[in-house]
């Protein structure tokens, strides 16, 4: 079992090594408080609690931060799992120390293994986390390296989830910020867990190769080492075996068993400046024979993650071939850590930080009309996938997904090329815009004031999902009318095809069940979302497919047992029910509808339900716009409100705001001396700097429900307010 002393003396250790001129009376002080905060906690092994901590804070450490992300690591725990508060750690380490644990505690809450839209928010967290202060998310990917490597201690099942989640999420950041070293850690231990057999494999063949491997990588870094000291270049030389991971995607990619394989090794060399690299990358291909196609400059063209060397393939006199990796020393740390070997360079910012995370902006940007599982999958190309860097006429270079298409490039320049786009020239030929660009292609895109804009057939061919986004935008905002047309025929022939029927959308008591689902405030919304391109008709009907079955099924058994019992239409004396009159029904149910919730003062209109008497809507209500329809128009009835002044009716306001602390107290102090019943106040974040709130409560008749919106119209920071409308 791990012990304290054992992780405080590795700590300081490290601290004495990475950052030798620290306030070490802070940190020492930090660690006595999250040693008390935590001192009843244990971890799954029975350790005492405050060695993940401290392991966390030793790995951000090596990740070359500083001072204030150690106490952010060795506290970040104490928010979310014990009774420290955000004030007390900024009064004893200061705001910024606090701020990051907070930021760090707002991740550990998201859950990346629930459903698609979940997920995509809590990644949209991330993000937005990560564009304020970088070293929330290093922290976090710290605290989920030294969680992987104690896995062994955690349930089969837990293992599994924590393993995906760290394939899909955690591993593909790390690569997207250029950490390497920890990239393949977390990727290794993932396998472990996510297939034991194929991991146990691959390590059974490479202890029994030890030797052989060793021996033969030994007399490679020999040579090349021997060649570089007699032509008197400063440099060090080391080889590897590639990381389990790597093996085993060629092993699946490649269809190969492991004695197939021979490029799975790989050198690197170390040198001092980059005229060394192209100097040494000479001396290798006369040392050993070129393998063609296989050599890559990431010095001239950085990848966007900020990694640098030079790759080839070559072959020795064995046949088996190989990779040298040549880099500064720079470089080396850049690789290993990306963007946190940055950090001293930038504290809290700096001229180069908001290119480095332009790539951060475009993928919250890409969020916002694009379908959950669309979004995931392209974020992870965005992310993780290779590279192909092509190039402008005047010689700017453009770092695309692999597979990327003129079109792509062309949005990669601005939305406006994209939109206007009517061709391509790639090495001063004429191309079709859907052809794969290849790394060094030189790219013109041609353009017309006469341009359509750009066709759905787009969509299909482009591969980056910042192009797919600016295309769905140009058709959100520039078709609406085309878009809700196409959207609703599509939408209509699913529901044909699976044999579900249409009216059901339009029936007041299932449809705006729908669209909560689908997460629409209007069937127009929807189609127009399927027009263009934000969710597909096969996705939208399969949400909401069980629901309908479920409402045809209960209709009609409502229909059978609960017949609604309408009296003589000549009746003249007419009683209110429930503050209403229900012309020519009698002695029958009475409720008001949730999705607009009338009060006296409103025209309304009531629907006669299947076995639960009349729902009263306002006139004005979406659900009940459809009234005219001939296949609705029987269930349709007049009604009108009695006279009955004391009787309070429950309604509902929706607030749209600015964010800003303390918003929500506001409209509560507003609706306490409004005098008013109230029965919810609840608002969440939009993106933007926006909020919403929903307020529900009572009131005697329209006269009153207006007044109180006009007190909370005045409320600082409040933008809109309008009747609710679910």
């Amino acid at each position: 079992m791990e012990t304290f002393s054992d992780h405080y003396s590795s700590l300081y250790q490290t601290l004495n090594k990475y950052m030798p001129n620290a306030n070490m009376e802070l940190i020492e002080r930090a660690i006595q408080y999250a040693q008390e905060k935590h001192k009843d906690q244990k971890r799954k092994d029975g350790s005492p609690y405050i060695i993940h901590p401290l392991a966390v804070a030793e790995v951000v450490l090596e990740m070359g931060l500083d001072v204030d992300a150690v106490l952010g690591a060795i506290l970040h725990d104490c928010i979310e799992d014990t009774d420290a508060s955000f004030d007390d750690i900024a009064k004893k380490f200061g705001r910024t120390a606090a701020e990051l644990v907070e930021g760090v505690t707002k991740l550990t809450r998201a859950d990346f293994s629930s459903t698609e839209e979940a997920q995509m928010e809590n990644l949209r967290k991330m993000f937005m986390a990560m564009s304020k202060d970088i070293r929330v998310v290093l922290i976090k990917i710290a605290d989920r390296l030294h969680n992987m490597r104690t896995m062994q201690y955690q349930t089969p099942a837990k293992q599994v989830k924590k393993c995906r989640e760290t394939m899909d999420i955690y591993a593909p950041l790390a690569h997207r910020l250029g950490m390497q070293k920890i990239k393949w850690e977390l990727e290794d231990i993932a396998l472990r867990y996510l297939d034991p057999t194929g991991y146990d494999q691959i390590m059974s063949h490479l202890l029994a190769h030890k030797e052989q491997d060793e021996a033969f990588m030994r007399t490679i870094q020999n040579k090349i080492s021997a060649r570089l000291l007699d032509m008197g270049i400063h440099s060090k030389t080391y080889g590897r075996i590639k990381h389990v991971y790597s093996i085993y995607r060629k092993m699946s990619t490649q269809d190969k068993s492991m004695d197939e394989l021979y490029d799975i090794y790989a050198f690197r060399v170390i040198v001092d400046t980059i005229p060394d690299c192209y100097n040494v990358l000479g001396h290798v291909h006369d040392l050993f024979n070129l393998v063609p196609g296989r050599f890559k400059d990431y010095i001239s063209t950085p990848k966007p993650n900020m990694y640098q060397s030079l790759h080839t393939t070559v072959i020795g006199s064995q046949g088996i071939p190989f990779e040298v990796q040549i880099r500064t020393w720079s470089m080396h740390e850049t690789a290993e850590y990306g963007i946190a070997a940055h950090w001293k360079y930038k504290q809290g910012g700096g001229d180069g930080q908001e290119k480095d995370f332009e790539w951060v902006r475009r993928l919250l940007e890409s969020q916002q009309d694009t379908d959950a599982e669309d979004y995931l999958s392209s974020m992870k190309i965005d992310m993780f996938d290779d590279e192909v860097f092509a190039f402008t006429p005047k010689g700017k270079i453009v770092g695309l997904p692999a597979g990327s298409t003129p079109i792509d490039f062309a949005y990669a320049i601005h939305s406006g090329v994209g939109n206007s786009m009517v061709g391509a020239r790639v090495n001063n030929r004429i191309t079709t815009i859907d052809t794969p660009l290849q790394n060094g292609d030189i790219v013109e895109i041609l353009t017309s004031k006469a341009a359509k804009g750009p066709s759905r057939d787009w969509l299909t061919v482009c591969k980056s999902n910042q192009a797919r986004t600016k295309i769905k935008q140009w058709f959100k905002k520039e078709r609406r009318e085309e878009n809700v047309t196409h959207g609703r025929a599509s939408f209509e022939s699913e529901m044909r095809r699976l044999g579900l029927p249409l009216p059901i959308t339009i029936d007041p008591e299932v449809g705006p069940q729908l669209l909560k689902k689908l997460a629409f405030d209007t069937w127009e919304d929807m189609y127009a979302a399927i027009g263009y391109g934000g969710l597909t008709a096969s996705k939208a009907v399969g949400r909401i497919r069980d629901d309908i079955n479920r409402a045809i099924k209960t209709q009609e058994n409502e229909r059978i047992s609960k017949p609604l019992r309408i009296l003589d239409t000549g009746k003249k004396n007419q009683h209110a029910i429930g503050g209403v009159i229900v012309e020519d029904i009698d002695s029958c149910m009475i409720k008001f509808a949730k999705c607009c919730t009338p009060v006296p003062g409103d025209e309304i209109v009531g629907f006669i339900t299947k076995g639960f008497g009349v729902s009263v809507h306002r006139c004005d209500c979406p659900n009940a716009a459809n009234r005219d329809i001939p296949i609705q128009a029987p269930r349709w009835v007049n009604v009108r409100w009695a006279n009955q002044d004391d009787q309070p009716f429950e309604t509902t306001l929706e607030l749209e705001c600015n964010t800003r602390d303390g918003l929500l107290l506001d409209v509560a102090t507003t609706m306490t001396a409004a005098r008013v019943r109230l029965k919810e106040l609840n608002g969440k974040d939009l993106p933007g700097g926006k909020s919403s709130f929903t307020v529900r409560f009572e009131v005697k008749n329209v006269s009153e429900l207006e007044s109180i919106r006009a007190k909370l119209q005045n409320v600082r920071d409040v933008i809109t307010t309008r009747r609710g409308q679910n």
